[in-house]
């Protein structure tokens, strides 16, 4: 179970990054600011008026990443169980697991919970935006697995 745990620590690090990088560049484009869609993850906590909030700060901006990356680190961890503990996976069984994974991320983040637990993306990112964002999350779970020595 350690071997599993550290596996899903590091491909969290990896996809929560490389998640976030994608959301911000498209808010920039589309709607004028990059902290927006990641100010808008903390509706979570902080209700609709975070889904509005352009500007970097500590009450949005830092809440919104560090949930981002629990939620993506959660399918870190889904991913991680699907793969071969002892050796590295082979690049088609990562990059297949990894777009099964994005794809129940999806599902469950805008099908299953309730509004309130979404990722608040949808709010300041266009479909095609979104759509971006969870193929990142598909790649960067496949790379930061493919990435380690096992």
């Amino acid at each position: 179970m350690g071997t599993w745990i550290k596996d899903t620590l590091a491909t969290g690090a990896v996809a929560s990054a490389a998640t976030t990088a994608p959301a911000a560049v498209l808010g920039r484009v589309e709607n004028g600011s990059a902290a927006g869609p990641i100010n808008a993850v903390s509706h979570i906590l902080w209700g609709k008026e975070a889904t509005c909030t352009d500007a970097v700060d500590a009450r949005h901006t830092l809440v919104g990443a560090g949930l981002n990356a629990a939620a993506v680190t959660s399918w870190a961890a889904l991913f991680e169980l699907a793969l071969p503990r002892n050796r590295r996976p082979s690049v088609p069984r990562a990059l297949l697991t990894g777009a099964a994974t994005a794809a129940v991320a999806y599902v469950t983040d805008y099908h299953v919970v309730p509004k309130r637990f979404t990722p608040g993306f949808e709010e300041r990112l266009s479909g095609r935006s979104l759509f971006a964002v969870y193929a990142t999350l598909a790649l960067a779970l496949a790379a930061g697995s493919l990435m380690r020595e096992r």
